[in-house]
């Protein structure tokens, strides 16, 4: 059985975008990718997380979909909410590689929840977890590309911004970022900047 394995990156940023990724890895290949060294993203370093990725996209059928800082303050002034872009995100991969089965890191606090609303929306044999991309290896592959595909933006606005001393990952709790959202004096913050959050409004 072919397995769609999907998951996010940058869902808490503040600065840049939030891509999911969808990877189909065929029956019998979980091993191929253990001997690859593929696991949770977050346990790799970048430059691991970019060459696992180029390797992944290479051999097996995927899907990104990236969800700039713009379009999510859009999608949320009109009352679509994080959660709601992302399901969308991953109802459009389902739908576009139309696997046997898809196993998701589950955005709800209820997993279960989550899972029924997208086996509803799709009519696909759907399984949401938390933590999945640690449990699942097609999640934990997923889970690499759409972070080395984050990694690339966040690397190309760092040196577009070297001169306001980089942006840093671009979460809250980096003090890099923390550094460029309140050194940046412009009137109006850059595009990849989410004006929504919180930690932006406060400095308003």
């Amino acid at each position: 059985m072919d397995i769609l394995g999907i998951d996010e990156a940058g869902r808490g940023s503040v600065l840049g975008p939030m891509v999911i990724a969808g990877v189909i890895v065929p029956e019998k290949m979980d091993k191929v990718l253990e001997r690859m060294g593929v696991k949770d993203s977050k346990r790799l370093t970048p430059n691991r997380r970019t060459i696992l990725s180029r390797k992944l996209r290479k051999m097996f059928e995927y899907e990104i979909v990236v969800i700039s800082a713009r379009e999510i303050d859009e999608l949320r002034a009109n009352g679509i909410n994080l959660n709601e872009i992302e399901k969308n995100a991953m109802e459009s991969i389902i739908l576009k590689l139309k696997p046997e089965k898809t196993i998701v890191d589950a955005v709800d606090v209820k997993a279960e929840r989550f899972q029924e609303n997208l086996c509803n929306d799709t009519c696909c044999n759907v399984v949401a977890e938390h933590k999945a991309d640690d449990k699942y290896i097609e999640v934990s592959a997923a889970s690499i590309i759409a972070k080395a595909e984050r990694d690339a933006h966040i690397n190309e606005i760092n040196m577009d911004y070297v001169n306001f001393g980089g942006i840093g990952s671009g979460y809250p709790s980096d003090p890099t970022t923390k550094k460029f959202l309140t050194n940046y004096t412009y009137d109006e913050m850059p595009d990849f900047v989410r004006k929504s959050w919180a930690t932006v409004a406060k400095m308003k």
